[in-house]
């Protein structure tokens, strides 16, 4: 069932998903050249906020946690989509181990990790977990909520290359983020491929070069549609040697709120936008909803309480926030179920298989929604997100979905450019 959706259907974006629907030939070209150029990521997530004026990503995941959250019906094109990734891959594969995070015990998670397992399983591999806990020292059972059980195995490096005992495979997937650091035992793999490579992990990784490399692809894809690239794009500044119990790296902060929140106010008025500007502070690495505010006021940044900064000094792992990005702040129009709402479209390759709303009642239309009190519903992404119906209004769901999907692939493109340009053999990318 598709969700209800309460929008404001008024304002710019309504052209622009106009302009979508009817330059999809054109998309769906410029789409299938650029990823003859370029090799996707072998997942990721992305959360897409819709302003009523402007719709843009505020995240990439490419470790995406949330398979369980997709419904049913995306199965098969997920399978499909799995497939084609392994093919450029692995053509001949046989085994793949999957790395889950290490808090197993997050049945949540868990049942994501299942649902992964089903999708790989389907394109013909046989999957085992291997676990990068010290703790997992033989085979351990985990019993789901549902009835599904899952068995995660210590791994053993053999040389060069990455076992659970006699299991030997071509691929090894992670969907642990890497966010306390580069497991020695995924370092120099050779004749394996590791998916997604370690410099993708949260130990490296940086919101800022994501973005960076995602303003460069909608500057392209704006000339195509000849749109404001701001119109699918947020402003965002970087400050490093951040110290928030120190209270140190506080005047870059608050000059960057305040020429990020000026820019903002000039691209409201140009486009009559009677809305209050705002930008995103949040750690530059890391994911679960850490290490966020929403901020109006440079005034703001300056004079944080000691819950404050301690909200905002450490993310995911216990890790000490020390770099943060300035992101502008994309309010949401979208409620469902009167909640707060914003859609998470997920991708396999190059393909988008599915996606949710994410839902919290207990946050505003200008906060950050990954946090306490979130749910999910799912969308059917995998009949109408690529076919966009131009016989009925913008606003129609397989309308609104194509254009989530658009977006989402924009920023899957972003990702594969982050990834080459910050791959440590250079030489890979001539």
């Amino acid at each position: 069932m598709v969700p209800h959706l309460v929008t404001a259907l008024s304002g710019p974006l309504l052209d622009l998903e106009r302009r979508l629907i009817d330059a999809t030939a054109q998309i769906e070209r410029w789409f299938r050249l650029e990823w003859q150029e370029h090799t996707p990521p072998f997942y990721s997530s992305v959360d897409v906020r819709n302003a009523g004026f402007k719709m843009a990503p505020v995240d990439t995941n490419l470790y995406p946690g949330g398979f369980n959250n997709l419904s049913q019906e995306m199965l098969p094109l997920a399978v499909q989509a799995a497939m084609a990734s392994i093919e450029r891959y692995c053509p001949d594969a046989r085994n793949l181990i999957l790395i889950p995070e290490n808090h197993t015990r997050n049945t949540y998670y868990l049942q994501n990790v299942a649902r992964l397992s089903v999708i790989l399983r389907q394109t013909g591999l046989n999957v085992r977990l291997g676990s990068l806990n010290p703790e997992v020292t033989g085979p351990t059972k985990i019993d789901l909520p549902d009835g599904q059980s899952l068995v995660v195995e210590p791994m053993q490096r053999k040389g060069r290359r990455l076992t659970i005992g006699d299991f030997d495979p071509c691929a090894i997937l992670l969907n642990n983020d890497l966010s306390s650091g580069l497991p020695e035992v995924l370092k120099d793999l050779q004749e394996q491929t590791l998916l997604p490579p370690l410099h993708a992990g949260w130990a490296v990784r940086r919101k800022t070069t994501h973005f960076a490399a995602y303003n460069d692809v909608v500057k392209k894809f704006a000339k195509l549609l000849d749109i404001d690239p701001w119109l699918l794009n947020p402003y965002f500044a970087r400050c490093g040697e951040i110290n928030f119990q120190e209270r140190s790296g506080e005047d870059c902060l608050s000059s960057n709120v305040d020429l990020l929140l000026k820019q903002i106010r000039a691209k409201y008025r140009e486009y009559s936008i009677d809305e209050t500007p705002f930008v995103i502070v949040k750690a530059d690495a890391g994911t679960y909803g850490m290490g966020i505010m929403s901020v109006k006021d440079a005034s703001e940044v300056t004079n944080l309480n000691r819950k404050q900064r301690n909200k905002m000094s450490v993310v995911k792992e216990g890790l000490e926030v020390s770099e943060v990005i300035i992101q502008e702040g994309v309010p949401t129009i979208e409620t469902v179920e009167d909640s707060t709402a914003e859609p998470v479209v997920y991708m396999i390759d190059r393909f988008v298989v599915g996606g949710f709303y994410r839902l919290n009642k207990e946050r505003g239309r200008d906060e950050n929604l990954n946090s306490p009190g979130a749910t999910f519903r799912p969308l059917p992404f995998a009949t109408s997100c690529t076919m966009p119906d131009c016989d009925q209004a913008p606003e129609a769901a397989a309308n609104r979905f194509y254009s989530y999907g658009v977006v989402g692939r924009l920023a899957a493109l972003a990702a594969s450019l982050e990834l080459e340009r910050t791959d440590p053999d250079q030489s890979l990318y001539g």
